[in-house]
């Protein structure tokens, strides 16, 4: 796995919380598993105790993506910079999983399972992998989604760095919405017009 993939932790952790619908899918043991994936070791190793350490490393993890989408790019990296000394990681060379045409390793970088507690080895591959993300991209590539009142987080992996939306979904709801408020501006003038036109012919001077 590439080490820029393992932003794809910080997304999934920060995106079980919708704060503006008060939704919040980390409520148990179970669900903190879920977010490492069947084949992980970190997984079995997580109990009840992470429930709520994971919702803190959460908090944190989406105060970057605030400030990024902001345009605080400094105070993005300050906030990332401070998960990265908290939650270290241990890099390893790898081949497993990846071969060549002639059946040798791909060698790539690697973060190894931290050997501690659940929590501490995910928020150390999810702030490594979104360091790697925004050295590589650019602090504006992470972003909140702008369909309110969704404010998921999104990595823009756009060619013109144009995404504004955490999905198709979310795209299609805010273009909708963009096209039904100007109708009501465009009626309501129509309207205003129409009252104002009417207000001067009732003033309008009669002829004798």
């Amino acid at each position: 796995m590439e080490l820029a993939s393992y932003s794809d932790y910080a997304v999934r952790l920060v995106n079980t919380e919708e704060p503006a619908r008060n939704k919040d899918s980390l409520t148990s043991v179970e669900a903190v598993r879920e977010l490492f994936g069947p084949a992980s070791q970190m997984a079995r190793r997580a109990t009840d105790a992470d429930v709520t350490r994971f919702r803190s490393v959460r908090s944190r993890l989406r105060a970057v993506f605030t400030a990024a989408d902001a345009g605080d790019q400094t105070g993005a990296v300050d906030l990332l910079n401070s998960l990265l000394l908290e939650f270290p990681v241990s890099p390893q060379i790898s081949g497993h999983d990846y071969l060549d045409d002639e059946g040798r390793p791909r060698w790539h970088m690697h973060l190894a399972d931290h050997p501690s507690n659940a929590t501490t080895g995910y928020a150390a591959i999810a702030a490594m992998g979104l360091a790697f993300h925004l050295t590589g991209h650019g602090a504006d590539r992470l972003g909140l989604c702008q369909a309110a009142p969704c404010r998921n987080a999104y990595l823009d992996t756009s060619t013109n760095r144009s995404r504004r939306y955490c999905s198709d979904r979310c795209a299609t709801r805010a273009n909708v919405a963009a096209y039904r408020a100007r109708k009501r501006e465009e009626s309501e003038r129509a309207g205003t017009g129409r009252t104002a036109e009417n207000s001067q012919e009732s003033t309008a001077p009669t002829e004798r």
